[in-house]
């Protein structure tokens, strides 16, 4: 796809019927907006167990999908999470990758045999289909998870999903579309944005809910900080390689750093004002990174129903204010969590905030995994697919808007029939693929006569 045809009217207008603007969020019941009619318990908001350790049960076996140092880090993560769990698959596309990440799992006692690795682009596929695979951890770069996510649901086994879970609006259906499927099969979904599976971010969830900052009326995400890592080309990759081993920096695998460090963000802004946005405008742009086709920076309004708005920033530059932060405003004070946990009202006076030192929190990481091992041996079942599906909606919606620099609605990117990346997957050129050129929103000015 050339960069001035990534959004053209066309792909906004979607290749079917249209659906409307997505209705409010209802999973809170009457509630709407931040404003509470009632009480609520955490166990009627979903609230997690947060138990130490998942019970014991019938061995669990599983399969990793993408073996690179993410991949690596949530199978040592699923590994800790409670007895009798193990992980007796691999698959990625790279063997030194597997190699290193096999060895990796070897050192922590946990032996995959040589004849469960697979390489490729299909490898998924072969993994998937051993009958004694339990479930999936998907950690490949981003632009293939909805096709994974789509086979292993297919396929009956329940997932870690890693966050986010697509790249496009084509993605996104696709998600949603197997997240129905895996309700439908009772099958537990799991995914990697961790702040929703910290202890201190549902106990504030909760404060929220209940109306302790009162009517919601804005939100704001920050994922501000320095560089983060790249790769260089080397002569002997071909283009499909370099992108891979380079994916964060490349926008049809990660979807820019929006989605892959952003979503963090915008999923908790999203899931504590429970709505979505009915129109997004933004900028960026690219200034100081070395590698890829992907922003520097980002700057996104969201405008939502009865004039509540989001501000959405994403910044990776050297030398430059750090932020990671998620705060919600309401008419009574306001949550925040740069700082620790905590909402406050507009004089600096404390409402709550979580004690830390009474509840020491485990690592988020961890904790995920100890709720996916939880609710499969349990029954308990969760599927997290659509939330996740929604907020990497959102971010999409705000990186096309910085990408064109024009306002979409939610009813446009939601039906866009925008899709990044090749239809065939192999190692070789990418004619569309173009390093350092990222999208450049508007028209530059004509030269003067």
């Amino acid at each position: 796809m050339k960069r001035r045809e990534f959004l053209s009217n066309a792909a906004l207008a979607g290749a079917g019927s249209a659906i409307g603007v997505v209705p409010l969020i209802t999973s809170c019941g009457s509630q709407e907006g931040g404003k509470a009619t009632k009480k609520y318990t955490p166990q009627e908001l979903g609230m997690f167990s947060f138990v130490d350790v998942a019970p014991d049960g019938k061995p669990l076996k599983a399969a990793l999908v993408g073996c690179g140092d993410r991949g690596t880090g949530a199978a040592h993560q699923f590994l800790k999470s409670g007895p009798n769990v193990s992980i007796i698959a691999m698959a990625d596309i790279f063997k030194d990758r597997m190699d290193g990440s096999r060895q990796s799992l070897k050192d922590a006692n946990n032996e995959v045999p040589e004849e469960n690795c697979f390489l490729g682009f299909d490898a998924y596929k072969k993994v998937l289909a051993m009958p004694e695979i339990d479930l999936v951890l998907l950690c490949t770069p981003t632009h293939f998870r909805p096709e994974h996510f789509k086979a292993a649901i297919d396929a009956g086994k329940h997932v870690f999903m890693e966050k986010p879970c697509a790249v496009d609006p084509v993605g996104i259906r696709t998600v949603l579309a197997s997240a129905k499927i895996a309700s439908q099969k009772g099958l537990t979904v799991v995914t990697g944005n961790q702040r929703r599976h910290s202890k201190a971010y549902w106990e504030a969830y909760v404060q929220v809910k209940n109306g302790l900052i009162g009517d919601i009326v804005s939100g704001s995400a920050h994922w501000d900080q320095g560089a983060w890592w790249n790769k260089r080309k080397r002569p002997e990759w071909s283009d499909m390689e370099y992108c891979i081993r380079n994916w964060f920096n490349i926008k049809w695998l990660s979807g820019d750093h929006i989605l892959d460090q952003g979503i963090h963000n915008i999923d908790i802004v999203t899931w504590f004002m429970g709505m979505r946005p009915e129109k997004a405008t933004g900028f960026g742009g690219r200034a100081q990174r070395l590698t890829g086709d992907i922003f520097d920076f980002f700057s996104i309004d969201y405008y939502y129903a009865n004039n509540r708005k989001m501000l959405t920033t994403a910044r990776q530059i050297d030398d430059t204010e750090n932020n990671v932060s998620e705060q919600v405003y309401g008419t009574k004070g306001m949550f925040t969590s740069k700082g620790g946990v905590r909402i406050e009202d507009y004089n600096g006076n404390i409402l709550w905030k979580y004690d830390y030192e009474k509840n020491p929190e485990k690592n988020h990481y961890d904790q995920e995994h100890i709720h996916l091992v939880e609710s499969i041996r349990l029954n308990k079942k969760i599927n997290q697919a659509e939330d996740l599906a929604y907020s990497t909606l959102v971010a999409i919606h705000g990186r096309e808007a910085a990408y064109t620099g024009k306002a979409i609605s939610w009813d446009e990117i939601y039906n866009s029939s925008l899709r990044y990346g090749p239809d065939v997957y192999e190692l070789g050129a990418l004619p569309f693929y173009e390093e350092g050129v990222a999208p450049k929103p508007g028209r530059a000015p004509q030269e003067p006569s």
